[in-house]
């Protein structure tokens, strides 16, 4: 499988870049600035991983899931 190219999401006015690393996995810059990374957990939830450990962090973000959202209707699956 070929890696994804980056892309811009946007959601309140807040522009957020998205770098696919492994799969169901991303990277995301919030305004140009290294912000989170995420993982899909289910369809429809999202996980923060920890910055050094990169564990999933469970518990809900909404942010997260409205990112995660975004991220699944853009890749269109």
């Amino acid at each position: 499988m070929e890696m994804q190219e980056p892309f811009d999401i946007e959601i309140n006015n807040v522009v957020y870049s998205v770098f696919p690393d492994e799969k169901d996995t991303y990277t995301i810059f919030k305004e140009g600035k290294e912000y989170v990374q995420i993982i899909k957990d289910t369809e429809t939830s999202w996980l923060k991983l920890h910055p050094e450990t990169g564990l999933p962090m469970f518990g809900m973000d909404e942010e997260i899931n409205r990112i995660g959202a975004e991220i699944t209707k853009e890749l269109g699956s």
